[in-house]
């Protein structure tokens, strides 16, 4: 019970915590883009985000998840504490040499990223807004690893709404192209600086240990691949996109990945509680079943949000943006579920974690990085932004069926037809809607509708049981 007790708690207070961080930018997606005269400043404000999680990603390398494994190591509170001091300088010192060379190649970046090199000013805000944010994530580490949940709450309230509270005033006065990435850098010298009061007691330079650093980098290095793949799967078509279409489409496509990442809340909440539960019950006699059938249910949940999401895109696009947005919305269908595929890609490669081989999930994911980069090259100019949006699903579909299939035969994941039988009626569904009925609103809803009584019948005898069991503990 204590155990079940402490997933739960996590799971509210880390998942609600990352809820509020990513809802609070949702919600303000349709004012932002109603103060900007055209799609090329929000593009340019998104790509900013885009540079600053790339720079972050090479500047920690890994370093945050080897400081929280290593933590647990031991209960010394002095070695816990020379464990933070090593990281710490570690990555201000990887957090310089990539603030460093942002700065130094700030033509080339602003021209890849951005379309433009006269854009180099808005690399010195993302060069700081990197050098910021790499550092933070070790300085407020602390604060996560004592279970301070109430403190991880607040500060994931407070930061975006200051970084609003200083953007939206500057976009009144019209400087938006700098408005968000500025508010960001100074969200998160703030927030910086709120953490360094808080765990200043955690790091010391002169803990810094040679031996330690070794033991982080042999953890941390082999991390860094997957970072730089989830930022291939999230990233690259925007970039793709800029150079392609120009960077007003890249606008455009932000606004649709916005609202089709609403998903990445349900996301969030899982994530907040999923790993703690997983590792947890790893030796259960039926682990392998269990593990299985969260895999399917969450399937069978994303299909059918993403059915109800494909039948409302074009209304809830038409009510909460200008024209010059609206042909955004279908992008959102495809954005939406492709960050649920990417949960159950955790989900079923929780499974080679637990026969301890991380090298698969590596591999697979490259897979599906690479089938998304090569549909991107070949459809964005034949589909403009539509294109992206489909090879970023398709390259999840892609890493999910491998991973699914290679399990299978491990004999580690067992999926039931019932599942392939859903996953096809989803295929045949998003098809119909795209070719038939993607603006249509009620027959797209009486649709959804239809797809969601399917998997109800079934997963009938499942729901049964479930109700049962709710029963029984009343």
């Amino acid at each position: 019970m204590n155990k079940f007790k402490l997933f739960i708690e996590n799971f509210l207070v880390y998942g609600l915590g990352g809820i509020i961080s990513k809802l609070i930018p949702l919600i303000m997606v349709p004012i932002v883009t109603r103060l900007m005269p055209n799609t090329e400043y929000y593009g340019i404000s998104d790509l900013s985000n885009t540079v600053v999680q790339f720079g972050s990603a090479i500047a920690v390398i890994g370093m945050y998840d080897a400081m929280y494994r290593m933590f647990f190591e031991k209960e010394d509170e002095e070695y816990k504490k020379n464990i933070c001091s090593t990281a710490l300088l570690f990555t201000m010192i990887t957090s310089l040499i990539v603030f460093a060379i942002m700065l130094i190649a700030r033509n080339f970046i602003a021209q890849y990223f951005f379309g433009n090199s006269k854009y180099a000013y808005v690399v010195y805000l993302s060069a700081m807004a990197v050098l910021v944010s790499a550092t933070n994530s070790i300085i407020s580490a602390p604060t996560r690893m004592q279970n301070k949940r109430k403190i991880f709450l607040v500060t994931n309230t407070v930061s975006p709404l200051l970084s609003y509270s200083i953007s939206i005033p500057m976009l009144l006065a019209g400087h938006y192209v700098i408005a968000l990435p500025l508010a960001a850098v100074v969200s998160g010298v703030t927030m910086e600086i709120t953490f360094g009061i808080l765990n200043h007691g955690w790091f010391n330079f002169r803990r810094f240990d040679k031996k330690l650093l070794r033991q982080l980098l042999i953890i941390a290095i082999p991390l860094f691949p997957n970072f730089l793949i989830y930022w291939l799967f999230n990233s690259c078509d925007k970039v793709m996109i800029t150079n392609i279409l120009g960077i007003g489409a890249a606008g455009i496509y932000s606004v649709g990945s916005k609202l089709g990442h609403c998903s990445q809340l349900i996301y969030t909440a899982f994530a907040g509680g999923w790993q703690y539960f997983a590792f947890s019950t790893m030796k259960d006699d039926n682990q392998v079943k269990s593990n299985s059938m969260i895999f399917e249910y969450l399937g069978v949940i994303s299909f059918v949000a993403t059915a109800f999401i494909c039948a409302w895109s074009y209304l809830i696009f038409n009510i909460l943006f200008t024209d010059k947005y609206l042909t955004g919305y279908v992008v959102a269908p495809y954005l939406f579920l492709a960050p649920l595929l990417q949960m159950l890609f955790q989900v079923a490669c929780n499974q080679f974690l637990v026969i301890k081989k991380t090298w698969p999930n590596m591999l697979i994911l490259s897979s599906g990085v690479v089938i998304n980069i090569v549909i991107n090259y070949f459809l964005i100019p034949v589909l403009g932004i539509e294109g992206a949006a489909i090879a970023t699903l398709l390259g999840y579909v892609v890493s999910d069926v491998i991973c699914v299939v290679v399990l299978c035969k491990m004999k580690l994941m067992v999926i039931n037809f019932k599942f392939v039988l859903a996953t096809i009626i989803m295929m045949i569904y998003i098809i119909a809607w795209r070719l038939m009925f993607s603006n249509k609103i009620l027959i797209g809803t009486i649709s959804a509708i239809i797809v969601s009584i399917i998997m109800i019948f079934l997963y009938r005898e499942d729901l049964k049981r479930l109700l049962a069991m709710i029963k029984k503990k009343k």
